[in-house]
């Protein structure tokens, strides 16, 4: 019982510890009430029309500067899968193409052989400068550097930024007194003609799922809605948003359930390690009555 005391306060004294942090991302449904929502987030969303066509003409520069349209990774019959980011971004977007990049290395599929990476930046001031070190780090962290032409990080103007996100139906907003963008995050999985097949949200995708969408996807198939559960990335003052409340509640009852799931395992298995000690201890004796009434 002792270790179980220890564990309940160091876990307490983290509770505790975890209060005093920021909240930058939280999980909610794609499709709440306006009222729960803060403001910053009231507008923002991902939710992708299965089926629906990308607008494959916008122009946009890649990481090296060159002039190119979004048709251009899509002319070798091969899916594509596009993520909207911003390079800038110092919490959510980092975890996305890291999520993007971890889960393309488990497969034997291979960027530019196989299919296409497309990482689309929604803000109209970064450089190509910019995109081109997202991509370095892209690289270093799939570990497989024959595949660098299949590899695209894209920036482009408003109107082209504007077009490729409302047809994708992704929303977000932009912080002026903090210089960040509110937004969600997730990842599409594109068909050969620029048709919506897949869509997964989050930050970690699923080796098995992202196999076979981009098996679907290749041969021009179209793929269920799935839940619609999102995280939120935003930055926020904490003097004046309300919704920091609400965020400290959900880590605070997170780590609550953690808690007692560690301790109710501790107990259990306590339990059965007492019940066993008991049933060995019962059968020597129960041996050694029997030989005495002999």
């Amino acid at each position: 019982m002792k270790e179980v005391h220890h564990i309940v306060a160091t876990a307490a004294l983290l509770l505790a510890a975890g209060t005093t942090l920021r909240a930058q991302s939280v999980p909610a449904s794609a499709s709440p009430a306006a009222s729960a929502m803060p403001a910053v987030l009231q507008n923002v969303g991902f939710e992708p029309p299965l089926n629906g066509q990308m607008p494959l003409d916008l122009p946009f520069r890649d990481q090296t500067g060159r002039s190119v349209q979004l048709r251009d990774y899509f002319q070798q019959q091969k899916p594509v899968v596009l993520a909207f980011v911003y390079y800038g971004c110092p919490m959510l977007c980092d975890q996305v193409e890291q999520g993007v990049v971890g889960v393309l290395r488990m497969l034997s599929f291979n960027p530019s052989r196989d299919y296409e990476v497309v990482f689309v930046s929604f803000d109209s001031r970064e450089t190509p400068e910019m995109a081109a070190e997202k991509k370095k780090k892209a690289l270093a962290h799939f570990r497989r550097p024959e595949t660098d032409s299949g590899w695209h990080f894209l920036t482009g103007s408003k109107e082209s930024i504007e077009a490729a996100t409302k047809a994708a139906n992704f929303r977000f907003s932009f912080d002026a007194k903090n210089n960040l963008f509110s937004h969600a995050s997730g990842v599409m999985i594109l068909t050969p003609d620029g048709r919506i097949s897949r869509y997964f949200y989050g930050v970690e995708f699923p080796g098995r799922d992202m196999r076979l969408g981009l098996v679907d996807a290749s041969a021009g198939k179209i793929g269920s809605p799935i839940d619609h559960v999102l995280l939120f990335c935003y930055h926020y003052d904490p003097s004046t948003a309300r919704y920091s409340a609400s965020i400290l509640k959900i880590i605070r009852l997170g780590g609550v359930l953690t808690i007692l799931c560690i301790v109710g395992g501790i107990l259990i298995s306590r339990r059965r390690e007492s019940l066993a000690a008991a049933r060995n201890l019962r059968q020597p004796l129960a041996g050694g009555l029997e030989r005495g009434a002999r």
